[in-house]
């Protein structure tokens, strides 16, 4: 049976209101001739990055009492959206867009990492900041990397008027940069290893400042983690599995996420190389965290710094 028959996707927030979605609905086995209770639990993703995938392989792995209907949206703000309204009871997204949620009073906790990495600053033969100067370089908007490009930029000794910064979506990045929209951007992947194929080169080192890679975590609600902590656990502990079987057996499934993204796969191979997939939080992560919210508020992406505290539940994720 194919993964897109074993598992529900929505393509939109809406589509969840229309098939009535239900946070944490109860399945018990005992209607089906079992005595325990199976919980469906609804897990937000994006689709086509692979820094995203874990959700469309938790079922394979998820430990008893629990299993999961996949919903993908179109951005990290979306599920960041969905998770605040309860359509959704836990998602793979940005940790950007969940502080600055987090800052504007929204009750989201990321329970655990999910993946590192996935940026890159992509140019055509440039080596430095200075080379781009004037020039037109695409952001995505928000997110930890245009928070990056800006404390690189600081770090040069330059300023961000210095430069056209253009807010492009993601799924147009690679297409702008190829058809000379613009000069230069700083983006995700798999973007960044379709320009990389198309023959950009990296400008800089996007992990280089105080965030590091810092990216993507698993991310519930307050509520939920007071109400069920039992629940949460057990989703954590399903992530955690599917991270540690993606991690050593990327050859079995990669295939299949080709299959379920649709693509090419050496460009998802290549994607592949420029991240790191995690479920843990340790300590170097959750600095990486508050240095990430701190830069943030330093420049005018949120007002309110969150505390460590705040952001992360540290009680789930070994």
């Amino acid at each position: 049976m194919s993964l897109r028959h074993r598992l529900t996707t929505a393509a939109a927030l809406t589509a969840v209101a229309a098939l009535g979605l239900t946070a944490c609905s109860g399945a018990t086995d005992a209607e089906a001739g079992g005595s325990e209770e199976t919980v469906t639990v609804t897990i937000g993703t994006l689709r086509g990055q692979p820094h995203f995938y874990q959700p469309f392989l938790y079922n394979e792995h998820a430990v008893e009492g629990v299993e999961f209907e996949v919903v993908t949206l179109d951005t990290t703000p979306a599920l960041s959206d969905a998770l605040a309204s309860g359509s959704i009871d836990f998602a793979i997204s940005g940790v950007t867009p969940t502080i600055s949620s987090i800052s504007q009073g929204r009750d989201l906790r990321i329970v655990a990492s999910a993946a590192d990495g996935g940026s890159g600053f992509i140019g055509n033969g440039e080596t430095s900041l200075d080379e781009l100067v004037g020039d037109r370089i695409g952001i995505v908007q928000g997110s930890a990397q245009e928070v990056a490009l800006r404390l690189l930029i600081d770090d040069a000794g330059l300023e961000p008027e210095d430069f056209d910064l253009a807010v492009i979506p993601v799924p147009e990045m690679a297409s702008a940069f190829q058809a000379g929209d613009i000069d230069a951007f700083m983006g995700v992947e798999i973007g960044v290893s379709i320009a990389k194929n198309a023959g950009g080169t990296e400008v800089v080192d996007p992990y280089s400042t105080d965030i590091g890679r810092v990216n993507i975590g698993l991310i519930t609600t307050n509520e939920l983690i007071e109400s069920d902590p039992e629940l949460v656990q057990k989703v954590v502990d399903t992530h955690a599995a599917t991270t540690a079987y993606m991690s050593e057996n990327i050859q079995e499934w990669l295939p299949e996420m080709v299959g379920e993204f649709g693509g090419d796969e050496a460009v998802f191979t290549s994607a592949l190389e420029n991240f790191w997939l995690r479920s843990d939080l340790s300590d170097e992560y959750i600095a990486q965290l508050e240095a990430l919210a701190s830069a943030m508020s330093d420049i005018g992406l949120i007002t309110t710094v969150p505390t460590a505290d705040e952001i992360v539940d540290t009680d789930f994720a070994s």
